[in-house]
């Protein structure tokens, strides 16, 4: 299926999910501004010394940059080759030579733990593609038309449950479901899409790396973070039910 398709397909869904994740967040937000406003003014006058936001941005987007010569241009440039380039790039563009073992240190002390997750999400993955669990899926929900309806975002919220990734749940989901999905009559743009808007459901549990890459990002601890899956799991919900509410009218 055409990638602009299936993102074309969810463009609804997504734009619902957007509001209400705002709606969700709003209540969330600190109420006392004058604190956060005094306190962004102590911190601005206590790090006075630091680089400024384009010399800072300048290596991830050199990374990102990379990575996208691959769909953009068909240049694959493997991602142990970007990170280290964007990470040489911020540190000449930041001016921190003198640091550099430091912020490798750091770096690889952030990443190591992802990188034990990714490779036990793999095992899992593996495992899960050449179990039975596709033919209990199947034969729990039936044959009926509400079955052929929620194969595919089911198939997408329970791979990434057990991957605890979007990526590899929609991917896994794809490659165990797409005969019984296509065969039930859905088209492939909205079986991908269908799958794909599923795996948002569930794929940020502890065991994956978006657990941990979103909350070491503002330094929040696992109680802390924690908190904050019913809310994704809550937007996950509302993007697939309008996702197959979206088909019902337009597939």
């Amino acid at each position: 299926a055409p990638l602009s398709s299936v993102m074309a397909a969810n463009i609804i869904p997504a734009v619902i999910g957007l509001l209400v994740t705002v709606y969700l967040i709003i209540p969330l937000m600190p109420k006392e501004r004058e604190m956060i406003t005094e306190g962004a003014a102590e911190v601005g006058s206590k790090d006075e010394s630091l680089p400024s936001f384009w010399a800072s941005i300048a290596g991830p987007l050199v990374v990102i940059a990379l990575l996208a010569l691959r769909p953009m241009a068909g240049i694959t440039i493997d991602p142990l080759i970007a990170l280290p380039i964007g990470g040489v790039v911020g540190i000449c563009t930041t001016r921190q030579w003198r640091r550099t073992a430091e912020s490798i240190s750091y770096g690889l002390e952030k990443m190591s733990v992802v990188a034990v997750l990714l490779v036990s999400t793999g095992a899992i993955a593996g495992i899960i593609k050449a179990s039975s669990l596709t033919d209990a899926l199947i034969s729990v929900l039936g044959q009926g038309e509400g079955a052929r309806l929620l194969l595919a975002p089911l198939a997408g919220a329970i791979m990434s449950a057990a991957t605890a990734s979007t990526t590899a749940g929609a991917t896994i989901a794809s490659a165990s479901f797409a005969p019984t999905i296509l065969a039930s009559g859905i088209s492939a743009v909205w079986g991908a899409a269908l799958v794909n808007v599923g795996a948002t459901v569930l794929d940020h549990l502890p065991h994956g790396s978006f657990f941990h890459a979103t909350g070491g990002a503002v330094e929040m601890n696992i109680k802390q973070r924690l908190r904050l899956i019913p809310y994704e799991s809550a937007v996950g919900l509302v993007l697939t039910v309008c996702s197959v509410v979206t088909y019902l009218i337009i597939g």
